[in-house]
């Protein structure tokens, strides 16, 4: 891979084995960005555990604050008066078998799915599709729900879903760069706080262990976990 100049340059000014505190780091990674479009903000963090084991296994959703910056397109599935809900609440995609088929004809346009209970038959053919996508609805992440005004509005508001991956890594996006530094501080925080709560009880040792930070075509700055509660 070439290094271009700008990407020595932005290089230069990180120290790779300094550990930045959250408000400093948020601040370099805003004042790095020089690309034309607006990059993502994004964490990853090294949790101490095992996903293997289902004690150990970290999912859930949050609420960011500030939201993420995001356009997310959002289909539903559902009949009747629900469905009329899921349209006027937002949803961009609304149906039963109709999108079933359209799905298993490939064509998946959506960042979000959705599901009222009565529909999870039809849903669970597609587990096979939305499975190794992160799309399978879920009661515990609500998003198997009867209240399909809150569960559109919440997709579409900031809600952030998370997942520790085989390695024991959870990535997401805290929001844009051109955010503010305060909200995004405050996006890191409700996201950082979510996962500690998540903390499974087959987790020994440092929860914790590692995280960095960094925007979609930056450099990684490592946070000091030390300021963090919970780490």
């Amino acid at each position: 891979m070439k290094i271009t100049k700008k990407m020595k340059a932005v290089s230069g000014q990180v120290d790779r084995e300094k550990l930045y505190q959250v408000g400093e780091a948020i601040t370099l990674i805003k004042s790095l960005v020089s690309t034309k479009f607006d990059e993502t903000v994004e964490i990853a963090l090294n949790l101490g555990v095992d996903p293997r084991h289902a004690d150990q296994m970290v999912r859930g959703v949050v609420n960011l604050p500030k939201g993420t910056g995001k356009d997310v397109r959002v289909a539903v599935f559902a009949k009747g008066a629900k469905a009329d809900e899921a349209t006027a609440a937002g949803a961009e995609v609304v149906g039963a078998e109709d999108l079933m088929e359209s799905i298993q004809g490939g064509k998946i346009d959506f960042d979000r799915v959705i599901a009222t209970p009565d529909m999870m038959g039809l849903v669970g053919r597609l587990g096979k599709v939305l499975g190794p996508k992160g799309l399978m609805p879920n009661p515990k992440l609500g998003t198997v729900t009867m209240d399909v005004t809150k569960a559109v509005k919440d997709a579409k508001s900031g809600q952030v879903e998370f997942r520790v991956e085989k390695a024991g890594i959870i990535h997401a996006g805290i929001g844009k760069s051109s955010f503010a530094a305060d909200d995004l501080r405050q996006n890191f925080d409700a996201l950082v706080d979510a996962i500690v709560k998540s903390k499974p009880s087959g987790a020994k040792g440092k929860y914790l262990q590692k995280i960095s930070l960094s925007s979609t075509m930056g450099p990684g700055l490592k946070i000091d976990t030390s300021e963090l509660a919970g780490a």
